[in-house]
Formats: structure tokens, sequence, C-alpha cells
């Protein structure tokens, strides 16, 4: 599969898609990109830990994940990222972590050089630009919070987040495996499985497959999230 060096030197960049001027992709203050579609298959890497941040990604379809290994040889998922969401802004040259495709997926592939380049001439680049770092900032704060709560708390908070992530209100259709869900909860898939059976149990949610969650009782749900 083409990386996205060799796609980006063998298609030149066009306007391809339409971004808003807020993180979520639904803001009204819009402006073309430059960029390439790239498809990648369940589990691609799209970059690794240490690589240079030559490139800036919107998810299109499909669902990223952005992760470490410990030394211990654990994996910590640090963020998933769904369609219209944006990843791989960094502040270093390099990665600080790795990418992969939770499932097939398309992104749009946008040079960095360019985006830094537009930015210094346009002040609606360099706001989205801006909202997309505090934007990142916020989450990564967000998530630390949920890390020290309780199992049923961070899968309440969990579930809540992808709901609205997603803008549905009762049914969510998870992209990731529960395996990716413990990874990102710091829980094992043991206690993720048997916290969705307890919340099951009490009406909160029922779970028809082991990737879509209905939300039954959500003022139960925000009890735990708050």
């Amino acid at each position: 599969m083409q990386n996205a060096q060799t796609l980006s030197a063998n298609h030149p960049a066009k306007p391809l898609d339409r971004w808003a001027a807020d993180p979520s992709g639904d803001g009204d203050g819009t402006f073309d990109l430059l960029g390439v579609r790239m498809g990648y298959t369940r589990n691609a890497e799209i970059f690794g830990e240490g690589e240079p941040t030559s490139y800036v990604y919107k998810v299109v379809s499909g669902a990223a994940r952005t992760y470490k290994v410990l030394n211990d040889g654990r994996r910590q998922i640090s963020a998933f990222y769904l369609p219209g969401e944006v990843f791989g802004l960094e502040a270093a040259d390099l990665h600080h972590c790795s990418a992969e495709a939770v499932t097939r997926s398309v992104f749009l592939v946008v040079k960095r050089s360019a985006l830094v380049s537009l930015a210094d001439a346009d002040h609606g680049m360099a706001h989205l630009l801006w909202a997309l770092t505090a934007h990142e900032l916020q989450r990564v704060q967000t998530h630390m919070l949920v890390l020290i709560r309780s199992a049923q708390e961070r899968v309440a908070c969990f579930l809540l987040e992808m709901a609205e992530r997603m803008g549905v209100v009762d049914e969510i259709e998870l992209p990731m495996s529960r395996q990716d869900i413990a990874d990102y909860l710091g829980l094992t898939i043991e206690t993720i499985s048997r916290t969705l059976t307890q919340l099951e149990s009490t009406g909160a949610i029922a779970v028809p497959t082991c990737r879509r969650i209905v939300l039954r009782d959500r003022r139960t749900l925000k009890r735990l999230h708050a």
C-alpha cells in the first residue's frame, strides 16, 4: 500500500474537501485545503512514533487510533478519531505516538508545510490550527480525568463521548473492538465486558451486538459521567 509520501508524489495536490473552521467539521466558516485521499485497511499503520510530522490527516470514513507501547509491552491508546476529525497535527517535528486505522478507512492527507504556509497568510487557517490544537489539549486533559475514575464511570463517559461525537441519540455503532476500548480506558477487556453487562442489567444500556450499544437511560449514564 502506498504511504503518504509516495501518494503525494504520484498525485498532485488539489482541492478535495471543505474543512470547517472548528475541530468537529460542523462550523460555518469553511475553506479549501489541498490534499489527497488515501485508503487504509484495518489495523494498517498511518504513521509511527518518532517519524517526521510531515502530514496532517482528516478522517473521511472509518476511524483512527493513536497509541504508545509501554515498556512492559502494554498498549495505551491515547485517542480515537472519527469522520470529520483531524489528527497528526503536533508542535514537534516528530510524532510522539503511532497511529493506525481502526477499520477500513479513508483519510484526507495534507502536507503540514502547506498548512503552515497558508496559516501565515490566511487568518482563517491560523484560527483553525489554533482551534484544533486547543481542542486536542482539552481532549487530553478530559481523558486524564476519566482515567482516575471507576470502571463504570469510565465506560459511561466513553459511551456518552462516542454518542456525542457521532451525533447520535440512542444507538452507537462502535468501530473499535472491546480490546481497543480497554486500552483506551486503562482497563482489561474482561473489565470492559463485565462493566457493560452490569450497565445492561441496570437498564442503562442494551448490547444487541459486541459493537452496537443502545443508550436506554441517559440519566443514569450522565450521573456516572458527572
